[in-house]
Order: C-alpha cells, then structure tokens, then sequence
C-alpha cells in the first residue's frame, strides 16, 4: 500500500524525488540486508551495480504500474547516488542513498 501510495505521488512527469520516495515506502526504516534485496531487485543484469539504464526503471522495480523516469530524473539520481564517479551505483552507494533520504 505504501509502495502504491509513492508510485502514485510521483507519478507526474519530472516529480521524482527520491529522498521522499525512499522514505515513503518505507526503505529508510528498514534493515541493511532489506536495503541489500532491493539493490538486487534494481540491478536488473545481476552486474553488481545498478547503472543509468536500470535506474530508469526504478519506479518499476517496486511496482509494474511505476512510470519509467525521464532523462534528467535518472541523471540527477545517478548523481546523487554515484559516490565515486564511476557512472553506476554499487551496493554500498545505494545504501548511502537510502540512508540519506
């Protein structure tokens, strides 16, 4: 229901905000190893890291119904998110994400 509740209050084009979404479905709350099982969920390739591409379908990994993110969404949260520069987002670094929402 939460989940629900935050695809739809971002539902709007350019409205993403991922502080607010990671805390209103409730990822800031939970454990690392929860945090952990969805990094996974979101590294589509199973590469490790989660790049530009899979962060695009962010929305999706939590529910079907979430709409794809727009360029400039998905760059400001890679930017956001990539730490090191490196032009993805490891385990770690999404954990610093959730934890800084």
């Amino acid at each position: 229901e939460d989940i629900k509740k935050a695809v739809e209050a971002f539902s709007a084009a350019e409205s993403f905000n991922y502080k607010k979404f990671f805390e209103m479905v409730g990822l800031k709350k939970k454990n690392p190893e929860d945090v952990k099982k969805v990094f996974h969920i979101l590294d589509k390739d199973k590469s490790g890291f989660i790049e530009e591409d899979e962060l695009k379908f962010v929305l999706k990994g939590f529910t079907p119904e979430g709409r794809d993110l727009s360029d400039k969404e998905t760059k400001a949260l890679m930017a956001a998110g990539d730490k090191d520069g490196d032009g993805k987002i490891g385990a770690e670094e999404f954990a610093t994400l959730v934890a800084e929402s």
